[in-house]
């Protein structure tokens, strides 16, 4: 066991320290360690021995001994001295405590189930394995659980039992496949040991190879929040089955000395380092915890690093990766804000390239990257977009502007857009929009087009070209012409037009003739429909037999006198209201249909059957529907009818098909057969009852019933009006009616259109929505008339709504067919929702065209011959598939590359793996194939190119690689063909790479041109560079060589330097060969004669008049603004450096010793007369600097009394202090009035000391150091002192400041003692004062 755990925690910390040496360059991992060490708080059991009183157990290993039962009492914690009997969950921390002994956590006693101990983290953590030491039997049975997300799920990692199959029969027992296999396993449940057994669970398996530890599959796999052990089962003796008393069940219970959970806290591969976590508490240090706030590299922040940094959301945020850290980048929002987030749509659309979108852009400013000019605003061409006044106002008229106002945003001639320019609405003009086009008035904010036409009647306006004022919109009319429009004679004229009587509602518009439509209809003459709509056909309300509901023989709805009744002649029924005057709600009408006549030998089949009907191609469909209905001797129909329009007569009218069937076993007897319908309406009181006969042959299925409206009843078509009389002659010439009766129906005739719209349109008071099914049809307009939509392949119904029969799955590009095997279905209908078909017995498949499993050539199935290697084999040739075994082969009989061996069924033998000098699988295998040589019984490997030797143990020449270890390989030298080949020290045999690289390439694999050279290194045409030192960058160039693009031969050139060999400045910029590179000539374009200049000197050619190097300045030695007056320098030439001045400001260039303008007078620290000035004794600077500090240091003392005044925070200085200091200053201004000099240096002395004692006893008040620091300057300042007057008035003069600020001071200290006397009594309790 110990050398199990041994091996366990040196394959994780592999991984672990693997995963600890990423760089900034990639990802990077914390530290692991036991995760329970400092979280003892966050570790619970749900079963404690002991919590509520003291509790007895038993020892089963004891049972002999005279000590065999103890006590357990969990009440209080754990203590060496005081509670030994403890057994709470925290001691499973630590194995021993501080005097060695053993401590455990131990369960209450016969609780088999439910017991479990779980873990909580405050963060993401990684979690590497777990080791476990109980101190009696191991458990049963147990699982180890794991949450991700705070305990809200629970995802288990591993499972243990005594008994796998039987304790967890749905957990798989097999070896691990994969790294993250949830398994069952059973080598740590053993009853035995009794003692110290241990559970060791590693997340990732040794046994399994992990290819890439830094993969976001293992990341994810070893991500966890929470850990839960759950112990389901004991071990036990079997006592406890028979008999659960108190004193049987001591013995039983869990027990566990110490659990390990190493791991490390979880960053997404962005930190490498942790820290603990602030949730409000002091954070008490504990070595060897593991904290779980991680540091943040790559701009990431957060707990785990699980989100990037605020304004870096330019990039999506990733976990790092081995090669790429996926380091969040800044967003880019020319500096109009400072927010920003990140859009995947933008990210998918920049190539992946950038995503970061800007919030709140200041300035005007919007757009991704605030790159753009709001609204109403438009960019200035002049400035930069990073220019906080790049945004300028928009000036258009928000009324005859559109959208308000908006202009141009930016110059974009491809767009024809101009920066600033107004948009105007259609009848507007002007550069603001603010002025009628002409022809136009009434200028206004609510008219999308800007003004209105003026509408004026051409032939009564004057002015062609103006015909309206612009404002009122009044027009100039002609002699005797009046109206507002100029459109009315003096003498009013009466207009007519002429309207469809049958669509609009006999109303038409005086001015244009257009009638007053009904709804849905459009045109003048209301004699179009409206796109989406349709006109009701006369059989419009049509109702399938399929639909309706079947009734047995003995149904007492259906009427029992039709069987009296079958010698009747036929007859015609029709359907009338009788209430007219009744306003029509809601009709309800029930059609009864039944069938008598032919009595069938089939009477195993049902009453009422519907049939689906194939529409074959090529062959005309006549009916609708899905199909028809069978009906039974006797049995009927019911027909709810509840969509009828319009009050008034209907004729019945039924269709049908005749289908003749015959079969073997049913044989229609009679050829007769009556079709009786009872009507009743739902209305009133009102009741009718209609019968009709016919003969039929035995094979017409039930009909199609058909209401068609008595249009002579209807307005337009009823009585003796002329009008009306045509109509109905038309229908009756162009047999309108009659092509209703036909089965197909004819082509309509276009007057018959007309006239069954007119009809359609009195039914329905206009015309019918199409309602196209979106999924099922092309589009949503429909059929003119009838409203048939235009439906997608397969599908059918006059909306689209349903999939034709022997097809399924409507969707969005229609049904498709079920395509059932003749031969393996038993019909040609299948589902309609997974079109599996129905097949016969040994077929399968979702069209019956396939073989069981096992089988092969459907439908002749046959059994798959393979060798006994598989059971599977190719449905339609028989090639045998997933061979087992290692072999391979048609009939699986052959090895497989890597095998060799004879693997036929019946002879004996099998494949093995080849030695080239591994088994295949095992990392170190380097043969294709091998055979045995029947001469010398040797087997002789054929080894994998690029390797050689009898067991393919060696790299062949060329190639290199480590292949003594499993794994490794021999791979080609890339050097880019430029290295000799047969030279054997060309490359590294075992690293490759390559040493002798020719025709001046280098680079690990020779594909660079070598430093100071360029070309194509794969075309072997590298040329040396031709840079010119002066004007390329210093990094690259050394003895005299300069690097150049080792593609191009460009050279790095100094910054505005140009030219493909850094031999020139660029145009307009000058001082060639400074270490800067070149600069702006800076020429003015109105005094110089070009923008160009020397060079070497950077002179710009003046024009007369000006000077200096840019020609901004006056002439050489003046000054001042060429443009206004030029002024002589006149720099005294004893005390300037050169004849030349500022040229702004006139001030000499003066030497030391000099000041002045110009120079002409003696420096401060100079005496004399000028020229003749000499420099101050020693001292002057002494006592000068003195005085400065002095200065400094009161102001500064100055500036902390203030602060203290304004923050009210009282420093521990006392009266006491205050009035020594104030003596002692006294004192000192005494000696100096006296001139007792030896007695006031005495005296400075003491005081520094005693500043400096008191300093050294308090440190609470910063300004004791400063007045301890001024005193110092004091005692140098005394030293100094030579006596004079001067001096001496200097210095009093000081003291005399520093005693008033002094007492300021001591005042604003009794002041705030005062109040915090006044807070204390207060009761307030606040910071300690001394």
């Amino acid at each position: 066991v110990n050398l199990t755990l041994t091996l366990s925690a040196l394959s994780v910390m592999t991984i672990t320290t693997d995963l600890q040496r990423k760089t900034v360059t990639g990802s990077c991992y914390p530290a692991t360690g036991n995760l329970l060490i400092g979280r003892a708080v966050n570790l619970s059991a749900t079963s404690t021995c002991g919590l509520h009183g003291p509790e007895q157990y038993c020892i089963v290993s004891h049972l002999q001994e005279l000590d065999k039962c103890f006590v357990c009492n969990s009440q209080q914690p754990y203590d060496p001295y005081y509670h030994k009997n403890s057994h709470r969950v925290e001691n499973v921390i630590q194995l021993k405590d501080s005097n060695e002994d053993l401590t455990w956590w131990q369960s209450v006693n016969g609780v088999c189930e439910g017991v479990s101990i779980r873990l909580n983290l405050e963060a993401e953590f990684h979690f590497t394995h777990l080791i476990m030491k109980f101190k009696t039997f191991r458990p049963a049975a147990m699982l180890i659980e794991r949450s991700a997300d705070f305990g809200r799920s629970w995802r288990p990692y591993r499972y243990f039992a005594y008994n796998c199959t039987k304790t967890f029969p749905r957990v798989p027992t097999h070896a691990l496949h994969y790294i993250n296999d949830v398994v069952c396993e059973e080598r740590y449940s053993d009853i035995e040991p009794s003692t110290e057994g241990e559970v060791i669970y590693k997340v990732l398996d040794p046994a399994i190879h992990v290819k890439d530890p830094y993969s976001l599959e293992i990341q994810e796999l070893l991500r966890i929040t929470n850990l839960r052990i759950n112990f389901t089962k004991l071990h036990t003796l079997g006592d406890n089955l028979l008999d659960r008393r108190s004193d049987v069940l001591q013995k039983y219970y869990y027990s566990l000395y110490e659990l390990v959970v190493r791991g490390s806290c979880f960053c997404y591969g962005h930190a490498s380092e942790c820290a603990p976590v602030d949730n409000g508490s002091c954070h008490v240090f504990v070595i060897g915890q593991i904290h779980g706030r991680c540091v943040c590299k790559h701009n990431t922040e957060g707990l785990n690093c699980e989100r990037c940094r605020d304004f870096h959301n330019d990039l999506t945020w990733s976990p790092a990766e081995a090669n790429n850290p996926h380091t969040c980048k800044e967003c880019n929002c020319n500096g109009h804000s400072n927010q920003c987030h990140f859009d995947m749509a933008v990210y998918l659309a920049t190539g992946n390239a950038s995503g970061g979108v800007c919030d709140h852009c200041l300035h005007n400013t919007m757009g991704r990257n605030c790159e753009m000019c709001k609204p109403f605003y438009f960019k200035d061409p002049s400035r930069d977009i990073r220019d906080p006044a790049a945004c300028t106002a928009c000036d258009c008229d928000p009324v005859g502007s559109m959208e308000g106002g908006v202009c141009d945003s930016h110059t974009d001639l491809d767009m024809g857009m101009i920066a600033g320019q107004c948009r105007c609405k259609l009848n507007v003009k002007a550069t603001r929009c603010d002025y009628c086009k002409e022809g136009y008035y009434g200028l206004t904010h609510n008219d999308q087009q800007g003004c209105q036409p003026c509408n004026c009647d051409s032939r009564g306006t004057i002015m062609l070209g103006a015909p309206c004022d612009q404002i009122s919109g009044d027009c100039s009319c002609k002699r005797y012409v009046t109206g507002r429009y100029c459109n009315q004679c003096l003498v009013r004229l009466a207009l007519t037009s002429v309207c469809t009587v049958c669509l609009s509602v006999h109303r038409c518009m005086v001015e244009n003739g257009q009638c007053d439509c009904r709804r849905h209809l459009v045109g003048r003459q209301c004699s179009d429909v409206q796109p989406g709509y349709f006109c009701a056909p006369l059989d419009y309300y049509k109702y399938e037999a399929e639909d309706a509901v079947g009734h047995s023989p003995s149904d007492h709805n259906l009427p029992v006198s039709i069987y009296k009744a079958v010698h009747l002649t036929p007859l015609v029924g029709i359907v009338q209201y009788a209430c007219r005057n009744v306003h029509l709600l809601t009709v309800r009408v029930k059609l009864v249909v039944f069938v008598h006549g032919s009595s069938s030998m089939c009477v195993f089949q049902p009453d009422v059957r519907s049939v689906h009907r194939e529409r074959s191609q090529g062959h005309m469909v006549t009916w609708t529907g899905p199909g028809f209905s069978r009906v039974k001797d006797g049995a009927g129909l019911v027909f709810t009818i509840d969509n009828i329009p319009h009050a008034m007569e209907y004729d019945i009218m039924i269709r049908y098909e005749p289908e003749v069937h015959f079969t073997l076993r049913c044989t229609y007897i009679k050829s007769k057969t009556a079709i009786g319908i009872k009507f009743t309406l739902h209305f009133s009181s009102f009741h009718l009852s209609l019968t009709f006969f016919t003969t039929f042959h035995p094979s017409i299925p039930p009909p199609q019933l058909v209401l068609i409206p008595k249009y002579t009843e209807l307005p337009g078509f009823q009585g003796n009006d002329p009008a009306a009389e045509e109509r109905r002659d038309e229908m009756v010439r162009y047999m309108c009616l009659d092509s209703f009766m036909a089965m197909p129906m004819p082509m309509l005739a276009e007057m018959c259109t007309k006239l069954i719209c007119s009809i359609s349109a009195i039914l329905h008071d206009g015309a019918l929505q199409c309602q196209c099914d979106p999924q099922g049809s092309l589009s949503a307009e429909c059929d003119r008339v009838g409203g048939q939509c235009r439906c997608k392949p397969n599908v059918i119904g006059q909306r689209c709504d349903q999939c034709a029969p022997g097809t399924y799955g409507f969707g969005p590009y229609g049904c498709t067919a079920c395509d059932c095997h003749s031969q393996g279905s038993l019909g040609h209908q299948c589902d309609p929702v997974t079109g599996q078909c129905p097949c016969r017995q040994g077929a399968s498949g979702r069209q019956c065209s396939d073989c069981q499993p096992g089988q092969w050539g459907f439908p002749s199935c046959r059994p798959c011959q393979c060798n006994g290697h598989t059971e599977d084999c190719n449905p339609q040739t028989g090639e045998c598939q997933t061979c087992r075994d290692y072999t391979d082969g048609q009939y699986c009989e052959r090895c497989v590359n890597g095998f060799f061996g004879n693997p036929v069924l019946g002879s004996g033998d099998h494949c093995r793996p080849c030695p080239c000098p591994g088994n295949p699988g095992s990392g170190h295998s380097n043969g294709d194939s091998c055979h045995t040589d029947i001469s010398s019984n040797q087997i002789l490997c054929n080894c994998k190119q690029g390797y050689t030797g009898p067991r393919c143990e060696r790299c062949a020449p060329g190639y290199y690689g480590n292949i003594e270890h499993p794994g490794g390989q021999c791979r080609p030298c890339q050097c880019s063909g430029n290295i000799d080949t047969q030279d054997p020290e060309s490359c590294d045999p075992r690293t490759g790479q390559c040493l002798r690289c020719l025709y001046n390439t280098d680079g690990a694999s020779c594909s660079d041109c070598k430093r100071s050279y360029y070309g194509n290194a794969l075309a072997q045409d590298c040329r040396r560079c031709t840079c010119v030192t002066a004007g390329t960058q210093q990094s690259y160039c050394t003895v005299g060589h300069c690097h150049c693009d080792r593609q191009t031969g460009a050279c790095p050139c100094r910054e505005n330097v140009v030219g493909h060999n850094c031999d020139q400045c660029a145009p307009d910029y000058w001082n060639y060969g400074t270490d800067r590179g070149c600069e702006r000539c800076g020429c003015h374009p109105l005094h110089a004669m070009g923008s160009h200049c020397n060079m070497f000197s950077g002179q710009c050619h003046c024009q007369q008049g000006f000077g200096g190097r840019q020609c901004t300045e006056c002439e050489q030695f003046h000054w001042g603004d060429p443009r206004v007056q030029c002024e002589e320098c006149n720099c005294h030439p004893l005390g300037s450096e050169m004849a030349q001045c500022d040229r702004v400001t006139g001030v000499c260039e003066c030497r030391e010793g000099a000041v002045g303008r110009r120079c002409d007078e003696c420096a401060r620290g100079f005496t004399g007369v000028f020229p003749k000035c000499v420099r101050c004794h020693p001292c002057f600077e002494l006592w000068d600097d003195a005085v400065c500090m002095i200065r400094r240091d009161l102001d500064h003392i100055h500036h902390e009394i203030q602060k203290i005044l304004e923050s009210g925070a009282t420093p521990g200085v006392g009266d006491k202090r205050i009035r020594e200091l104030e003596n002692k200053l006294a004192q000192v201004q005494d000696l100096i009035r006296d001139g007792d000099w030896d007695r006031l240096h005495q005296l400075i002395g003491q005081s520094i000391d005693d500043l400096r004692s008191q300093k050294s006893n308090t440190t609470m008040w910063h300004s004791r150091a400063e007045i301890a620091l001024t005193d110092g300057r004091l005692m140098g300042v005394a030293r100094e002192l030579n006596g004079t007057a001067v001096e001496d008035e200097v210095l009093r003069r000081n003291l005399t400041q520093m005693e008033r600020e002094l007492r300021d001071l001591n005042t604003t200290l009794i002041q705030r003692r005062q109040e915090q006397e006044n807070y204390l009594s207060s009761g307030f309790q606040g910071n300690t004062f001394l």
